[in-house]
């Protein structure tokens, strides 16, 4: 995609301000249309929901996420189509060409996030976009997306996540999160923020931020999820919305929906304050009827039943469990795990295991852990489990879809991103080694 390492040499906001100055990107109109996605998990799921929103209402919408699961121009979309192969690459010649001469003005080194948020902000512009919805890589104080200085912003969910460069506690993690948000601007904070309330509206008392939160002054009641769909009621202000219907499974979407419908009203009421609110409850309501956001609790087959989950950290492994045990049952699965080498396996297949009777544990092309090492995990965690070695993602897929087949049950994959992909991947008739990252 770029020549360039993942992440440049040090903190970004410098290079990157004049990186933005030099694609003659137009920071004052950038702020006005955008709002900014941060937290642990649930980022791409808010995001999503909240463009298809804007898109709703009329609003020719810019979407930027990251990571991206099968290709990287998942990564920057407009009213839901990737950007196309002709204009990606039209692009980056003109921001490698910008940071060539940035990077041997400052004598800095960026990287490809650091690019491709450039790219996005580009394309964007040269669009004419009305609306953009930006997620955060990493916390939120230093990462790219603080250039855009939202007034809307949220915090998803904390997790203990790169401990390294947020923090060795959810209070710090939370502070780094919340500081995307510019001065005098609102943060949206998702359920599991509310324990660390007292400390986050005193760290935004300095910077003159609103701290809002799911469940205190943004009410969700009466939630309803089950297979056949989910639904909600929704209460921020004089707006209440009744019956608030779901494409998007899991019980923790309803948290992230309520922030998305909370940004998209917070950004509306400072934009575009005099438009009638019947208008915005209809772009609400078909918005998350129509909202897509591939590989949380998706279905990938039927016969048998095959669900993948992307989630990465323990708390939206857990969530994510919940949620699939509620809507399709707790008998008759078999899971297929493993998690990258570099995050926490035993918390992860801890979280997992005891729900199983039947764990086949492998191993991603991508940074994943050995799969002796995944079953020694799940060993621990659930030390009665039936549990099998598949080497390769392959031998996982082909496995599991046998075992499926022949016994009844169905098959849960979980434990991190790149399995997850990896799978399906395979399942569809493709290869993972094909499939490329950064």
């Amino acid at each position: 995609m770029f020549d360039l390492p993942k992440y440049g040499a040090g903190i970004c906001l410098a290079r990157m301000a004049v990186l933005l100055e030099a694609l003659s990107i137009d920071r004052a109109r950038l702020q006005r249309i955008s709002v900014a996605v941060t937290g642990s998990n649930g980022k791409g799921s808010t995001a999503a929901m909240c463009a298809q929103i804007g898109r709703a209402y009329g609003l020719r919408t810019g979407l930027f996420t990251s990571p991206h699961l099968f290709r990287f121009n998942e990564r920057i979309q407009i009213d839901g189509v990737e950007i196309g192969d002709d204009a990606f690459v039209r692009l980056r010649m003109r921001v490698e060409a910008a940071i060539a001469t940035v990077s041997q003005r400052m004598g800095e080194k960026f990287g490809a996030f650091e690019a491709l948020f450039a790219l996005a902000c580009l394309h964007f512009q040269e669009s004419g976009c009305d609306f953009a919805v930006f997620e955060a890589g990493i916390g939120g104080r230093y990462d790219p997306v603080r250039l855009v200085g939202a007034h809307e912003t949220c915090v998803t969910s904390v997790d203990y996540e790169h401990v390294e460069l947020l923090g060795h506690s959810l209070e710090l993690i939370a502070s780094d999160k919340s500081d995307a948000c510019a001065a005098g601007g609102t943060i949206v904070y998702g359920e599991n923020c509310r324990d660390l309330r007292p400390h986050l509206v005193e760290y935004n008392r300095g910077a003159d931020r609103t701290s809002l939160f799911i469940r205190d002054e943004i009410a969700v009641d009466n939630e309803d999820a089950a297979a056949t769909g989910q639904h909600f009621d929704f209460q921020f202000g004089y707006h209440d919305f009744r019956r608030i219907e779901l494409n998007l499974p899991g019980a923790f979407q309803f948290s992230n929906s309520a922030i998305a419908i909370t940004l998209i009203l917070l950004w509306l009421q400072r934009e575009q304050p005099r438009k009638a609110p019947d208008r915005i409850e209809a772009a609400i309501r078909a918005g998350l009827r129509e909202a897509r956001w591939p590989g949380r609790l998706e279905i990938i087959r039927h016969d048998p039943l095959t669900v993948i989950d992307v989630g990465h950290t323990p708390d939206g492994i857990r969530q994510s469990l919940a949620s699939l045990m509620s809507i399709h049952g707790r008998d008759g699965w078999i899971l297929v795990t493993g998690a990258s080498h570099d995050k926490r396996a035993d918390e992860i297949i801890g979280a997992l295991a005891p729900s199983f009777d039947t764990i086949i544990c492998t191993a991603a092309h991508h940074k994943g852990a050995e799969a002796q090492v995944i079953a020694a995990a799940a060993r621990r965690g659930n030390p009665t489990a039936n549990i099998h070695l598949a080497a390769t993602i392959a031998d996982a897929a082909r496995l599991s879809q046998e075992m499926a087949l022949r016994q009844k049950r169905s098959v849960y994959v979980a434990g991190g991103l790149f399995l997850a992909v990896e799978y399906a991947t395979v399942v569809k008739g493709g290869r993972a080694e094909d499939l490329e990252f950064f």
